[in-house]
């Protein structure tokens, strides 16, 4: 039974598993063995996966990452709140962060099939056994905060741990759980749900505080206070009236690091969707120089999505005119150069992309190979990886040809003026090339999966039932896989077209030969399609896609033909 359950756990990871992160910040960043201790227990938590820890000396405080079900994670995160309450002691604490406890803050952010209203409510449940469990003052905030007067961290932590002991005795800062007096050893924690935060440090070429904290109120939402005669100006109410900054959902101050000689604005971007961590590195920058300060470069803390690098690098590419369409490793080789990334320390994609540290190295087995061990991996006994998969990457090749050919167009002296339209074809040839080559595993799994459903026991009529169910569900993965990649390889065929139409004259053999690959992709792809359906129970399922496939592969054909006819009379011998 080990292999069925192992093939309905990896359907449910794919598809159906809730999935949350948790990010608590702990106030100890000098001494690794209480961060060991600490983060332990994290990793010693079934079905949670530890993903980064980032201490920080200056700051003295440790920002730790980990995901998983939320059941799992809740029971992380308490375990260590509760380590942590043992190991550090707040009344010695010092640091250049705000902070108000050993467990200074706690959120929970849903990052798979998980509302935030879900996933607030699992902030709620580990709030409360926080507060009744460890006897711990606890602040709900964001999301899991219904009183709007105090969700706000920074509002909060106000007057830090010190002022604690007077404040949560104030009628309005009664904790929402736990006891209200301040623990002088543990101080105090915030325990919610946000959306997914980066916290972002940019460097300056300056030691004043003043003057970092100047550009800070310049960018950051909230602004500053506005001053007349050196005194705040109040409005009707009584309240201060602020000037805003230039960039919404950022939240940003100025410190002094002792670690690295130099100031920081220290950033937390609270919706990169609408204000992205290259746009506040510019707007840093352009800022800065308004104040006589330079940026010479940039910190992240904690871990990244890849579509932030992504985009980063895309946005730099574009300023300078030049093509998009480049790889993903380029681009985030564009990003992090652009930002300076790596002044402080070596940023290494695979340790603060956090696709790329929920990705398993087995899940891209094949595409991690040398050619020679591909080839000969295919060409081995195993019936995996087979046509399925080389049509895969067939396809991807031909996919790469055409990408070629519009990068090298779109740098073509005297073709400046067409250097975004070659850059838009690219960036469509990357795309299907990147689908394809993750196809070429896919492919493989799909095939893998089938021959473990079939190995299944089948002395009982429920062994029997369950045998047949995964090895339907099985054959239509490996029906849909192959369908994907005719897809995906055909979408590519519009780059060919156009590079041998109107791309670089020098290189209209190259595009030639990946209409071939094209072809080749699909037609196999389609073979696999076929004789995985012939086992498929569901015919109506069986009909569509197949009636599907062939309209692909003759349009396919079609077009190579004229392609081809082109390229031809082009070649003129």
């Amino acid at each position: 039974m080990e292999g069925h359950w192992t093939f309905l756990l990896f359907i449910l990871i794919v598809s159906y598993m809730q999935l949350i992160e948790c990010v608590p910040n702990f106030s100890e960043g000098n001494d690794m063995e209480i961060i060991r201790q600490i983060t332990a227990v994290i990793e010693n938590t079934v079905e949670v996966r530890l993903l980064n820890v980032d201490p920080g000396k200056a700051t003295n405080r440790t920002v730790v990452t980990f995901v998983g079900s939320p059941a799992h994670v809740v029971e992380a995160a308490f375990q260590a709140i509760k380590k942590a309450g043992e190991l550090i002691d707040m009344s010695k604490h010092k640091g250049a962060h705000p902070r108000m406890g050993a467990t200074d803050v706690c959120p929970l952010i849903p990052i798979a099939n998980i509302s935030m209203e879900e996933t607030a409510a699992w902030a709620v449940k580990l709030a409360k056994r926080v507060g009744d469990e460890l006897q711990l003052p606890i602040y709900l905030y964001e999301a899991a905060q219904p009183n709007t007067t105090r969700n706000n961290l920074s509002i909060i932590r106000a007057g830090e741990y010190e002022g604690f002991f007077k404040k949560i005795h104030l009628p309005e800062w009664k904790p929402d759980f736990g006891p209200a007096t301040m623990d002088a050893k543990r101080g105090a924690t915030v325990i919610g749900a946000r959306d997914f935060l980066v916290a972002y440090n940019v460097n300056l070429n300056t030691t004043s505080t003043r003057r970092a904290n100047a550009i800070a109120f310049d960018v950051r939402e909230a602004g500053r206070v506005k001053k007349e005669n050196g005194k705040p100006v109040k409005d009707a109410n009584g309240e201060p009236v602020h000037i805003p900054g230039s960039l919404k959902f950022v939240k940003a101050i100025g410190w002094y690091i002792e670690e690295y000689g130099i100031a920081q604005i220290s950033i937390n971007l609270t919706n990169i969707s609408q204000t992205p961590v290259h746009i506040a590195f510019d707007e840093c920058c352009l800022k800065a120089t308004e104040r006589g300060v330079r940026v010479t470069g940039s910190e992240l803390v904690g871990l990244i999505p890849l579509k932030a690098m992504l985009d980063a690098g895309k946005y730099f590419l574009l300023k300078q005119k030049r093509s998009i369409g480049v790889s993903e490793k380029e681009l985030i080789k564009i990003a992090i150069k652009s930002m300076g990334l790596d002044e402080i320390a070596p940023f290494k994609p695979q340790e603060r992309i956090i696709e790329y540290m929920l990705t398993k190295k087995e899940d891209s087995k094949l595409v991690r190979m040398s050619l020679l061990d591909f080839a000969d991996e295919t060409a081995s006994e195993s019936p995996a990886p087979g046509g399925g998969s080389i049509s895969a990457y067939v396809g991807a090749l031909g996919a790469s040809l055409g990408t070629m050919v519009a990068n090298l167009s779109a740098h073509k002296p005297g073709w400046d003026e067409q250097w975004q339209v070659f850059s838009d074809w690219a960036a469509k040839g990357q795309a299907c090339k990147q689908e394809l080559l993750r196809l070429v595993d896919a492919d493989t799994a799909a095939f893998n999966k089938i021959m473990e459903a079939f190995a299944l026991p089948k002395s009982t009529a429920e062994e029997k039932a369950q045998r047949t169910a995964a090895i339907q569900i099985a054959t239509r993965f490996a029906i849909e896989i192959p369908f994907k990649v005719m897809e995906t390889s055909a979408a590519a065929m519009d780059l060919l077209h156009a590079m041998v139409l109107n791309g670089n004259p020098n290189s209209v053999t190259d595009a030639g030969v990946g209409v071939l690959c094209i072809r080749a992709a699909v037609m196999g792809a389609f073979m696999n399609v076929r004789i995985n359906a012939t086992g498929y129970q569901d015919k109506t399922f069986v009909t569509d896609i197949i009636t599907k496939g062939r309209a692909i592969e003759a349009e396919v054909m079609a077009v190579e033909t004229n392609i081809l006819a082109i390229l031809n009379e082009k070649i003129g011998i």
